[in-house]
């Protein structure tokens, strides 16, 4: 009995520790990690300093292509919400994993095909499947049978619309004004274009969530709450 106990003890102590080879591994594969780091910072001119700098700038690049993208308003068809050379900042993965935008979002979109060969910033008036018509008895715009007070969004002076227009938004699509309307080429002017004038909501690159600069600018878009009475299509509240 106790040769067989101390055959067996010593079975046990020639087996391989699992969890050391482990260890062993992770050290092995930090170890060449460190190694490939000092390799890229020897051949480097400015050693690691440049490398710190260029993996900084990497993540940069990654940021502003996946999740947070400025974007400089090119016009005047935004005033007096967003001035021309103002800078905002565009949330890409705000309308990511089933969401879309909402009446009163301000949005960037690819406009290829529908708006023209460039990016474009406006505002949601409509979404898929929205009745939206210009003009009631006041002047203002109706959505789904809503009037909607746009006074605090537009340019001063100007009309909702100074062109009458009744639509039906089709679904998947945005019907998109700027809020000096009467300087901006939006939806109503390309009704009689491919497409409506509407925009596929696969153009949308995201929403504007923040003007970064200048910094006398410096606020959050949020979303305009003059829309918030408005039915969804069918009359049921949103």
């Amino acid at each position: 009995m106790d040769t067989e106990a101390q055959h067996v003890e010593r079975d046990r102590s020639s087996q391989p520790d699992e969890h050391a080879s482990e260890g062993e591994e992770d050290r092995s594969r930090s170890s060449l990690l460190s190694r490939a780091v000092a390799a890229a910072a020897d051949w480097l001119p400015g050693g690691r300093i440049t490398l710190a700098l260029l993996t900084g700038l990497v993540l940069l690049l990654a940021f502003s292509v996946f999740v947070m993208q400025p974007f400089q308003i090119p016009s005047g068809s935004m005033e007096s919400t967003l001035r021309v050379g103002d800078r905002v900042l565009v949330n890409k993965l705000a309308y990511r994993f089933g969401a879309e935008p909402k009446r009163g979002d301000v949005v960037v979109f690819d406009g290829d095909g529908y708006f023209g060969d460039a990016d474009y910033i406006k505002r949601v008036v409509g979404v898929g499947g929205d009745h939206v018509v210009c003009c009631d008895s006041k002047g203002r715009i109706e959505v789904n049978g809503q009037s909607v007070d746009e006074r605090s969004l537009l340019y001063a002076g100007d009309a909702p619309s100074e062109a009458a227009f009744d639509i039906k938004v089709p679904d998947g699509t945005l019907f998109l004004l700027g809020d000096h309307r009467s300087d901006s080429r939006d939806s109503r002017d390309l009704m009689g274009a491919p497409g409506g004038g509407f925009l596929p909501l696969d153009h949308v690159i995201g929403k504007a969530e923040w003007v970064a600069w200048p910094s006398g600018h410096w606020r959050s878009l949020s979303r305009a709450d003059v829309y918030a009475r408005v039915p969804a299509p069918g009359g049921l509240h949103g």
